[in-house]
């Protein structure tokens, strides 16, 4: 049995474990508070952006684009995984690169060649230790993903797409729907496919035209597109670390009182034991 000294170094250690935790815990829910605010504040673009689409496709005849171009059965594929640097935060990145790897086993299967693209430093070290061939690796997103940096992720899937180099372009992420629901998911990017038309738009008249204002359009969708799954995979990511702190702290203070109650119980049977020892002494002496 441990002694009461043992013991209170242990709820120590763990008291100043969860201070940490706590610390962590704070720091989490203030960034994925800014991250989540990021994510508001890009979505109503996005949304215009698809609705300028639907309007616009309503009109339009046939909109011919290399964008476009759909593929029954895609040569060759792009999956792109967005993770973290870091960990602490969960099954955040185990979920998404499980999803990840399902997916490009799938199109294997399919005779898809597939080529992953990694952003963070989990699912590269991950994928390496699996010895899962990784095409470009990125570490340097971070917190605070910029446009133009899912700018050149999007202009480079474009060119090669556009030049038939590759039929498909998929991202798996945590998609963010609200403060309490983050799934990995997988976002299709390139083809692009155009919305449903809308005949709400069907009076309007275009300049220069509908196909052409269509065509101008689709790059900044795919950019769009890609900035957001970095954006929400970053406040998935918060969340999920500020959730596995807050139940990290919650652990230990569990730990720290079954341990205090284990620390008085032996500290009591101590102190009966020295009690009946000093009566068994006077006994024996008088």
């Amino acid at each position: 049995m441990a002694t009461p000294r043992e013991i209170r170094n242990r709820i120590q250690s763990v008291q100043n474990t969860r201070k940490i935790t706590r610390t962590m815990e704070l720091v989490s829910t203030a960034k994925s508070k800014r991250a989540v605010d990021r994510v508001h504040s890009a979505q109503p673009f996005s949304i215009k952006i698809e609705e300028l689409l639907s309007g616009l496709a309503g009109s339009a005849k046939d909109v011919s684009d290399p964008l476009l171009r759909q593929s029954t059965s895609p040569k060759k594929a792009i999956i792109m995984i967005v993770t973290s640097n870091r960990g602490l935060c969960g099954g955040f990145n185990s979920n998404t690169i499980r999803l990840g790897l399902n997916r490009r086993k799938e199109l294997i299967a399919n005779g898809t060649e597939v080529e992953v693209v990694v952003i963070g430093k989990k699912a590269a070290n991950f994928l390496k230790f699996l010895k899962v061939p990784v095409a470009q690796a990125n570490f340097e997103i971070g917190d605070k993903p910029t446009f133009d940096q899912a700018r050149e992720f999007a202009d480079s899937f474009m060119e090669r797409f556009s030049s038939e180099e590759i039929d498909l372009v998929e991202i798996v992420y945590t998609r963010y729907y609200n403060a309490g629901s983050q799934k990995p998911f997988i976002k299709n990017i390139l083809p692009l496919q155009l919305p449903e038309g809308s005949s709400s738009t069907s009076s309007a008249i275009f300049e220069p035209d509908a196909e052409s204002i269509i065509k101008a359009l689709l790059p900044r969708a795919i950019r769009v597109g890609v900035y957001q799954t970095m954006i929400e995979s970053v406040a998935g990511e918060h969340i999920a670390r500020r959730i596995a702190m807050k139940n990290a702290t919650s652990a230990a203070g569990d730990m720290i009182r079954s341990m205090t109650r284990q620390y008085n119980r032996v500290r009591q049977a101590k102190i009966t034991q020295e009690i009946a020892e000093i009566v068994s002494g006077a006994e024996a002496i008088s």
